[in-house]
């Protein structure tokens, strides 16, 4: 009876658990999940250095997503490939590496550690679930006494956990994700487009600074059907999407609108610098040769029209509107061309 007392496991310690696992249930967002991590290693174990590495699959290799210290800055730009150094060591085999003061290892120096501190000692631990390694806890140069069975037993709870919460998080997202998505083009869909364009109008006015808007429609995209089938159709209707998300600008948003319509919004874009850009995307559209699955080379062409605010309206209605008139002023005149205020 004596010996079962003297296992069980304080009540402080019971409570610090339950705290634990309701912050890392309690919030599907990502970024408030890696830093309640780092908020449970500090407070668990005296260390030089906290990070916390996430895997970025399609690279296969690790990214810096965290560190305390206000360190972030400086790893922000660093890289780990899966199976170099301990990090890499703990992503490739799913294991905890525990690297004592007095053992030499050649994985503290396998790829170089950032310059700042000198790696003499490494407990690292990877963030498991269900569908794999997410990421890896990297705690540097514990203090002595820290490498003890109890606390490596209360790092292996916070990681079970925090990989539960971002595996939960990944899932949120994606479903989030799905819900803004066109299925064809893989663009955001036309419900996004009202969320963003209401938001960066609302932005606009408060910052006193212009947004633009283009309404682009492929011109006599049904022949494309009616001529090589529908399949052929969805499938130019993709490519000329992404060419589109391609030509934009990395502060610009990318919408297909319905059937074959796009939208662009430009935040910070005045009229003459919307009619440039917009003129530039059209021509570079138009000379587009696309190779399709089944060896055909389609082009397209386009009618654009232009909008921008505040000075032709301050709504999502009117910016909108205004910027499709303007499109079909175009389709009347001609088509293939764009047309501003």
């Amino acid at each position: 009876m004596k010996q079962e007392t003297e296992n069980r496991i304080p009540l402080d310690d019971l409570l610090v658990f339950h705290r634990l696992a309701r912050s890392l249930t309690s919030s599907f967002d990502l970024d408030t999940i890696l830093r309640t991590i780092l908020e449970h290693m500090e407070r668990l174990i005296e260390a030089e250095l906290w990070t916390l590495l996430m895997l970025d699959e399609a690279k296969q290799e690790l990214y810096y997503a965290i560190a305390a210290g206000g360190e972030e800055s400086a790893l922000r730009d660093l890289r780990v490939k899966v199976g170099e150094g301990v990090a890499g060591w703990v992503a490739q085999h799913g294991e905890t590496l525990i690297v004592p003061e007095a053992v030499d290892d050649p994985r503290l120096n396998t790829p170089p550690t950032p310059n700042l501190c000198k790696v003499r000692s490494v407990i690292a631990l990877p963030l498991r679930g269900r569908k794999g390694t997410h990421g890896v806890i990297e705690i540097l140069n514990p203090h002595a006494g820290q490498l003890n069975d109890y606390t490596i037993a209360f790092l292996h709870i916070l990681a079970d956990h925090a990989a539960i919460a971002i595996e939960n998080a990944h899932d949120v997202a994606r479903i989030q994700q799905l819900t803004i998505t066109d299925d064809t083009t893989g663009l955001f869909n036309v419900r996004h487009l009202y969320d963003v364009l209401a938001r960066q109008l609302d932005r606009s006015r408060r910052n006193g600074l212009p947004l633009s808007l283009a309404f682009i429609d492929l011109d006599r995209f049904k022949l494309v059907n009616d001529i090589h089938g529908h399949l052929v159709g969805s499938e130019l209707l993709a490519r000329a999407g992404q060419r589109l998300q391609d030509l934009s600008r990395k502060q610009d948003y990318c919408f297909r609108y319905g059937g074959d319509e796009f939208v662009i919004v430009m935040p910070d874009t005045d009229a003459t610098e919307a009619l440039a850009q917009a003129g530039a995307l059209h021509r570079a559209l138009i000379a587009t040769s696309f190779r399709m699955k089944n060896g055909l080379e389609l082009t397209v062409s386009a009618s654009v029209g232009l909008s921008t605010a505040p000075a032709d309206g301050a709504t999502v209605h009117a910016i909108i509107g205004i910027a499709d008139t303007r499109m079909y002023t175009v389709k009347n005149e001609g088509r293939g061309m764009v047309r501003g205020a």
